[in-house]
């Protein structure tokens, strides 16, 4: 088989029994092979006894190829399929806790209005701020803020799904 060594990251959307356990054998998959996760996100689905995972791997098509193969042998795995990136809808949330000043909390203000994010704590000397999007959106953000100080930040896995009226 003739695998190309180019590494790019791709989507995995993965359907899988919601029990006790189910995210440790999967992420042990990861580790065994020596696979990093670049993002995961797993919730429960409309369906209370399943849950949804999507996970971002970056590797080669051999990589690609192989952690298919292996999550599909996985007895609480239902179906796993790869979400091509132009056919997908790709979000993140953060919250990222800014330094202000009275100088600065106007410009901080208008940037948040311009990235379409939201104020959700507000203090005399720092802002929280709640912005969802496209992972490159959130890497713009982060980057304006750092010259005013990030005090502390956390930012979700990706959620995906692919675009149209089909469904995992």
């Amino acid at each position: 088989m003739d695998f190309s060594t180019k590494k790019e990251q791709f989507i995995l959307s993965v359907l899988v029994a919601n029990h006790f356990g189910v995210l440790t054998r999967i992420s042990g998959l990861f580790s065994r092979r020596g696979y990093n996760i670049d993002s995961l996100n797993v919730g429960e689905t409309e369906n209370p006894e399943t849950s949804r995972m999507t996970i971002i791997v970056t590797g080669d098509e051999y990589i690609k190829s192989q952690i298919v193969k292996q999550l599909g042998k996985l007895q609480e795995v239902m179906k796993v399929e790869m979400l091509p990136k132009e056919e997908t809808v790709l979000r993140e949330h953060l919250l990222i806790k800014i330094n202000v000043s009275r100088e600065t909390r106007s410009e901080i203000t208008e940037a948040v209005n311009v990235f379409r994010g939201k104020i959700v704590d507000f203090n005399s000397d720092s802002v929280t701020v709640e912005i969802n999007g496209e992972p490159s959106k959130l890497n713009a953000f982060i980057e304006f803020t750092k010259s005013y100080g990030i005090i502390e930040m956390c930012r979700s896995g990706a959620l995906a799904m692919k675009r149209g009226a089909n469904s995992l």
